[in-house]
């Protein structure tokens, strides 16, 4: 397993050549990897997975933690019923949990995670399979833009997004530009909701620096309620002018485009 931090002292400290130190999840002895290959990254000497949920630290997720402050990332969460404890990539000082997902993962492990933290968002690494980000693209002329508050609708967003986050109950943000242009503070993040509204999927679109910005106040990045009520009322402003006009419009020549450019693999 790797980390970014370790216990050195008692101190939360990144890794640095010669360092030894402490796992803050399960106390045990930790090496500091400092190679020419690999991002720096603490390991347990003894190979042990303390976390079966932890995922190991690549480029990406390093880039993303370090979008907030260092208390914040990977602090531990304790159920204070039945004890179990897990590694979140970060918590806020609100409590609010944000996970950051490379790699596959099942959709029980899901469900797990979601029904563990509860309050909690997760960011999905879109561009490591080659088709997600393609598939999104060709799926984005299909969406249904509201002015009104920058959002979009969809009856199918399975053409957009993975099939294993289509029935998620927590919201799930997707970067499919990944780590080139990880640094980028601008670059676009589009976010399926959980709710549906009158069989509508709810997909927003929000740039790093924003979703960043909203971490602190939790309810903008899990619920939007304001987002949900205005879908509603303008789903049924459409369906009353559908009884004299034609069907809800798709006016998408006012969104933002998928912005194309050079992939990371």
């Amino acid at each position: 397993m790797k980390f970014k931090f370790a216990l050195v002292n008692g101190d939360k400290t990144e890794a640095q050549p010669g360092l030894r130190g402490a796992c803050a999840y399960c106390q045990s002895e930790m090496i500091a990897k400092c190679g020419q290959v690999r991002i720096p990254h603490w390991a347990h000497k003894s190979n042990a997975s303390c976390d079966p949920w932890w995922e190991n630290e690549t480029e990406w997720h390093r880039t993303w933690k370090n979008h907030f402050p260092t208390g914040w990332q990977e602090i531990t969460h304790k159920d204070s019923t039945t004890g179990e404890r897990h590694i979140a990539d970060i918590k806020t000082d609100k409590e609010f949990v944000i996970e950051f997902q490379h790699s596959a993962i099942k959709s029980e492990e899901i469900k797990s995670r979601e029904e563990f933290y509860k309050n909690m968002v997760w960011v999905v690494d879109g561009s490591c399979r080659k088709n997600d980000y393609s598939r999104f693209c060709k799926g984005y002329s299909g969406l249904r833009f509201l002015s009104e508050n920058h959002s979009f609708l969809s009856t199918s967003p399975e053409t957009c997004f993975p099939a294993g986050w289509l029935t998620s109950s927590v919201p799930v943000y997707f970067d499919f530009q990944g780590i080139f242009q990880a640094n980028q503070t601008d670059v676009d993040l589009w976010c399926l909701f959980p709710e549906r509204v009158d069989g509508y999927a709810i997909i927003a679109c929000v740039s790093r620096k924003q979703f960043v910005e909203l971490s602190s106040n939790a309810p903008s990045l899990l619920r939007a309620q304001k987002l949900i009520s205005d879908t509603t009322r303008l789903i049924l402003r459409h369906k009353i002018a559908a009884q004299r006009v034609d069907p809800l419009i798709t006016i998408l020549h006012h969104a933002r485009a998928p912005r194309r450019g050079r992939r990371s693999y």
